[in-house]
């Protein structure tokens, strides 16, 4: 009789336990329906999870709505010019021509394509990008971010400052919001936007490394605006907008020994794209006040030489015969201190001063001769154009 029990037990646990395997394996479900109940709808293992961006702002440290703001105003540029290279004819090397035609066998010209950015600044149609970016081009196409193109001409350019004013004409176009270059410090996040080498519209992030850069020989005008963000070939023209996507300066230039960024990049300030802009389309061309010397930065050695205590101020290297500066009695080896009541420091500030005053006005100057101060009355000449010249840092194009 116990016998039997055993057996009977045994073989309701086995056909328990094969039970209890069928359901682990095909129904896993059945088994965690009461634990689940238990947990009240909490999951078991707690997961960190991304939360979704409310709508109309940005996650923590992120910058996509500054470059969701912007990039829309940011133009892709191509330009090109006709027959401005040559090529060698590749039947030049066909023994049988050289048999027949020696080494007269004529070159193909072929167009020239360059690739630079732009700024949409009005709904208008203008464009702010760099002279040298469509400096001799034939042909100028735009091409917008929503897969809309236009040719476009230009409205004027100026080589000193590397500023060029384009026009197009498409309607609902994105314009950028300009900034304010006053209000700008040292070490302020700043996104630059463009298209380098050709890739495709680009945003890349740095901070403001230096204002007021000048003395580099990129310009005849220079105050720009330095940054680490990377600016590469393609880039030029491009915007450099603060956190908030607002337009701080136009991208110019890049220092480099390869041709790719080292984190030393230039912009002009809105501040003065927005005169130039203004001028171009108010008149055709960039108008600016003129006086015919050559001056040269004083150094404590100079200073010396002279007699001056001061070391500041420009020094008089050459007068223009006939020009303005020589009717008033202006002498090589002046020291130049003052224009209208605004103090001279070096050289860069001289050419601004001047730069700013109207043709035609009458200013009073005041120069150190000979370690005496002396006033001079000059009537303001008109600016000449500057002749055509080779760029000398990596300015992309």
């Amino acid at each position: 009789m116990l016998r039997r029990f055993w057996l009977f037990f045994a073989q309701a646990v086995t056909v328990v336990l094969a039970v209890w395997f069928v359901v682990a394996t095909l129904k896993p479900e059945w088994l965690q329906r009461g634990r689940v109940a238990v947990q009240s709808g909490s999951p078991i293992v707690a997961l960190k999870e991304v939360v979704p961006n409310v709508a109309g702002s940005s996650a923590q440290g992120s910058y996509s709505d500054a470059a969701q703001q912007a990039m829309p105003a940011v133009v892709n540029i191509f330009t090109s010019k006709n027959g401005s290279k040559h090529t060698p004819n590749p039947q030049a090397e066909d023994p049988w021509f050289r048999f027949f035609f020696g080494d007269r066998l004529p070159e193909r010209q072929e167009p020239v394509s360059s690739l630079g950015s732009g700024v949409i600044v009005s709904a208008e149609g203008y464009i702010l990008t760099n002279h040298h970016v469509v400096d001799g081009a034939d042909e100028i196409e735009v091409a917008l971010t929503d897969g809309r193109k236009a040719n476009a001409k230009v409205v004027g350019s100026d080589p000193e400052t590397d500023l060029a004013v384009l026009k197009i004409t498409l309607k609902d176009l994105p314009a950028i919001t300009l900034g304010r270059i006053e209000n700008v410090k040292v070490g302020d996040v700043v996104l630059a936007i463009g298209n380098p080498f050709g890739v495709g519209q680009t945003v890349t992030m740095g901070i403001v490394s230096a204002l007021g850069r000048s003395h580099l020989g990129i310009n005849t005008f220079e105050n720009f605006i330095q940054t680490d963000a990377a600016i590469n070939p393609g880039n030029s023209g491009g915007a450099l907008v603060d956190a908030q996507g607002n337009l701080l300066g136009v991208n110019t230039a890049i220092y480099s020994r390869s041709g790719g960024s080292l984190g030393i990049g230039f912009a002009i300030p809105v501040s003065t794209a927005k005169q130039v802009m203004e001028s171009i389309i108010s008149t055709g061309s960039v108008t600016r006040g003129w006086i015919g010397v050559e001056p040269q930065d004083m150094t404590p050695e100079i200073a010396e030489s002279f007699g001056l205590e001061a070391k500041e101020g420009a020094l008089i290297a050459a007068v223009v015969q006939g020009g303005p500066a020589d009717k008033a009695g202006v002498k090589p080896g002046d020291v130049l201190v003052s224009v209208d009541g605004q103090g001279i420091t070096d050289t860069t500030a001289l050419l601004n001063a001047i730069a700013q005053l109207k043709p035609g006005a009458e200013v009073k100057m005041k120069v150190v001769r000979r370690g005496k101060p002396t006033e001079l009355t000059v009537m303001i000449g008109k600016r000449p154009p500057p002749p055509r010249r080779a760029l000398p840092l990596d300015e992309e194009e």
